[in-house]
């Protein structure tokens, strides 16, 4: 028993080794997302208060004291960058989440009833046309901005992606022969999206969720540095970026640390993204 149990430990280890190097890309990207989702986490223990400011300490170089330096008000760089990786990650997954919920049910309606389709995707063809970032900014105009206005304002611009995407995939499965013998033989339309057609949608959404969620990254920064996103005294990346632009030729390091973060949450993301799609497309697996 002893043997065999030791074997089957083996086996099991050969089988995690090979699917880490068959997917080195997600085992990365998956790396460097948990140890910004661990900073972001402890962040009150190993970064100070975030708007607390010294006027004596103002536009300091980064040194043993202050590693990212401090901006124009005396307020240490590396804790608002550390505490923005608490605003980017929940606005990235926040808006993934209600992007790819939202656009799941309305996709599988459209794709399931032809008379939903032909209204409700002229509505998300109207959106698409706008660009979404001029799409958030006249949203986010219209009421009073806040972490929470923000996210909906991103995640609206993002709907009509999953949409589109869901709608594809419930097309092409609602023609496959057995989707058909089930609708003649009477059984139920809950039960045939249950279980015949929304999990051939999860491979697909999960994809989307993750390039969703960069993107809504993104768009936050490009908002904040615009003086349309969230609010000043919420240290997001892109609030950072903003108010360092001022002083970019005399302090740098202001842009410069929070920009790399940014940059680098993105590039883990889409290399998640990349990965599960090489692993969860069979078509791509199998020439793999």
């Amino acid at each position: 028993m002893a043997a065999l149990s030791e074997a089957a430990s083996t086996a099991l280890a050969t089988r995690r080794f090979d699917w880490i190097r068959r997917n080195p890309t997600i085992v990365i990207g998956a790396l460097i997302l948990g140890l910004l989702a661990t900073l972001a986490l402890i962040a009150p223990w190993i970064a100070d208060d975030p708007l607390g400011f010294d006027p004596l300490e103002r536009l300091r170089r980064p040194s043993a004291e202050f590693p990212f330096g401090t901006d124009e008000f005396g307020r240490d760089v590396y804790s608002r960058v550390v505490y923005g990786a608490r605003i980017s990650l929940a606005v990235g997954i926040s808006v993934a989440t209600i992007a790819t919920a939202a656009g799941l049910f309305i996709g599988v309606l459209c794709g399931y009833f032809r008379k939903v389709d032909n209204v409700v995707m002229r509505v998300m063809d109207g959106l698409m046309a706008i660009p979404p970032i001029l799409l958030a900014i006249a949203l986010i105009t219209l009421m009073k901005a806040s972490l929470t206005i923000v996210i909906i304002a991103i995640s609206i611009p993002e709907i009509p992606r999953v949409v589109r995407l869901v709608r594809s995939v419930v097309l092409q499965v609602r023609g496959l022969p057995y989707i058909e013998a089930a609708i003649a033989s009477g059984t139920r339309t809950r039960t045939i999206m249950t279980r015949h057609i929304l999990p051939n949608t999860l491979a697909p959404l999960i994809v989307q969720a993750t390039y969703a969620c960069a993107s809504a990254i993104l768009t936050e920064a490009g908002l904040s540095f615009l003086g349309a996103g969230t609010p000043p005294e919420i240290p997001s990346w892109g609030n950072v970026i903003s108010l360092g632009r001022t002083y970019f030729q005399i302090a740098p390091w202001i842009i410069f640390f929070p920009g790399v973060m940014l940059a680098i949450t993105v590039l883990a993301i889409n290399l998640m993204g990349d990965g599960l799609r090489d692993t969860l497309d069979p078509r791509i697996a199998r020439r793999m």
